[in-house]
């Protein structure tokens, strides 16, 4: 069974067993598991149901393995022939989650 979530401002089409990187569940732990009941569309043996926009009574457990911090992404600026140069880093904070089950109706 697939299913199309939308979570933490991002849409993901996972199957049970998959580990997916989100921006961070807000005051959550490791080992948290957590209910999305924002499923767009289902798919079981090849049949598919739609939500409008989510689908009513389907839902996707989901266990937080691990809360870190993705890789440096570096802001550079620079204005050629005028000595302005700036540099920045950021770390976005991420949750590593795993695909538990997924329920339908």
């Amino acid at each position: 069974m697939k299913a199309t979530i939308e979570t933490q401002g991002s849409q993901f089409t996972v199957e049970q067993g998959d580990k997916l990187f989100v921006n961070r569940f807000p005051e959550s732990t490791e080992g948290d598991v957590i209910d999305i009941d924002k499923v767009l569309m289902l798919v079981d043996d090849g049949k598919a149901s739609f939500g409008a926009p989510f689908v009513e009574g389907a839902s996707v457990k989901v266990k937080i393995l691990e809360n870190k911090r993705a890789k440096k992404v570096i802001i550079f600026k620079k204005k050629r022939r005028k000595g302005y140069k700036r540099r920045k880093g950021h770390r976005q904070h991420i949750s590593v989650i795993e695909i538990e089950s997924i329920n339908a109706k």
